[in-house]
């Protein structure tokens, strides 16, 4: 099983050429058009032909690593309501209205890779794939194809062009609260992120459930971040649910002293490339006290990243503080409405929750910095956390795959 493991990993991860070197691709889905090759929902993928339906709802296009700018002809002869995943759920466009008769398009970036590294020099230490976890083997987050979901009763596409896009990219950091988590109903607020930025922009979302600071390097997670970045780019780090099991011995850092110098070795490493690192404090559990207030679980570590990030000179997203104003805000009741498994999972988050706080992270990204402000979109630039949107008021449509399996690192 092991061996067959390691074959598949590396035949997703094969090298392939520059996104550069990839033409734009046209596709027209509900009838024929000059200047398009016609996709419509009943073609199924097919390796061979490189394109197609992998169901109702998901096309996918074989491509190479890289930026891709997606541009969507929305709209048809009926009235329309579309929201677009890409990937592994990622968050693209939010329910796009579009009238009987009349048609919009629509612009994002999805960043596309996979597990393969670098070749490192002869007796250099390093590895050749990512160490990736069976779970992640296959999934979108790390096939040979671009993959969008349509999502809506009333959704409506007509044409898809897929180009190369030269844009800056965010690279994410992380654990569970901030991947893409495959399957509904948990969610994070990494795979809602895109959806609050310009198309100026991509997310290249590394982090994974059950990551450290220090298994993210021994995992090679940073090298493959690191192997793609350039002057330009951002490292966005959020480290701390499980630095801080001191029962996971090999991986535990402690907050006052190896915690702070791992964050340093990645803002190191960021700013030799020309990239611009930026610290996030982890979100807290959702564990109230008597009095309705929420019980502070992460001791010393977010004060950690604080100081780290004043004494370096680095961004910061003081997300911590943020999510428990959103959780006293919803009060004991109704907090779990924004929690996985019905609220019985006390750190990850659904879909409600996710959203909110991507509209956390994005309002302070916005303030991080020129460079970077110009690319969160105008209604994002501002959040109080305090005044959340109510979870009854919050309406996404739900992606095809499902999973009762809770993230790792619970």
């Amino acid at each position: 099983m092991r061996h067959a493991v390691l074959a598949l990993a590396l035949a997703l991860a094969a090298p392939a050429a520059p996104a550069a070197a990839q033409p734009e691709m046209r596709f027209a889905i509900d009838r024929e058009t000059e200047g398009y090759v016609m996709a419509a929902t009943d073609m199924r993928y097919d390796p061979a032909r490189g394109y197609g339906w992998e169901d109702a709802a998901r096309f996918s296009v074989r491509l190479p690593v890289g930026n891709y700018r997606v541009t969507l002809t929305l709209g048809g002869r009926a009235a329309a309501e579309t929201t677009v995943k890409a990937e592994g759920r990622r968050l693209m466009l939010e329910a796009v209205r579009t009238r009987a008769g009349r048609a919009v398009t629509r612009s994002f970036i999805v960043n596309l890779r996979n597990a393969a590294l670098p070749e490192p020099p002869a007796n250099a230490p390093g590895g050749r794939l990512v160490r990736l976890k069976p779970i992640e083997i296959g999934s979108a987050t790390w096939d040979d194809k671009l993959t969008l979901e349509f999502l809506g009763a009333a959704q409506h596409v007509s044409r898809i062009v897929i180009e190369p896009a030269d844009v800056p990219t965010l690279y994410l950091t992380g654990d569970s609260t901030v991947t893409d988590q495959r399957a509904e109903p948990t969610a994070s607020w990494g795979q809602m992120l895109p959806r609050f930025l310009d198309d100026g922009i991509a997310v290249a979302n590394h982090a994974e459930s059950g990551e450290t600071l220090k298994s993210f390097v021994t995992s090679l997670r940073l090298d493959k971040a690191l192997s793609r970045m350039r002057t330009g780019d951002f490292l966005l780090i959020q480290f701390g649910h499980n630095d801080q099991k001191i029962q996971w011995p090999q991986t535990y850092a402690d907050p006052a002293t190896t915690f702070r110098a791992w964050l340093r070795a990645y803002i190191a490493e960021a700013r030799r490339r020309g990239a611009t690192p930026i610290l996030v404090t982890s979100p807290e559990r959702r564990n109230f006290d008597a009095a309705g207030r929420i019980a502070p679980s992460h001791g010393a570590y977010p004060d950690a990243v604080r100081a780290v990030a004043r004494e370096d000179g680095v961004a910061l997203v003081d997300l911590t503080p943020m999510t428990i104003a959103f959780y006293e805000a919803l009060g004991p009741a109704r907090a779990p409405l924004a929690f996985n498994d019905g609220g019985k999972d006390k750190t990850h988050h659904n879909n409600y929750g996710a959203y909110e706080l991507a509209r956390m992270v994005a309002s302070r990204l916005a303030a991080a910095g020129p460079q970077f402000a110009r690319h969160v979109l105008p209604e994002a630039r501002r959040y109080d956390p305090a005044h959340p949107l109510p979870p009854e008021a919050f309406l996404l449509p739900a992606s095809g795959i499902r999973s009762e399996r809770r993230p790792e690192g619970n």
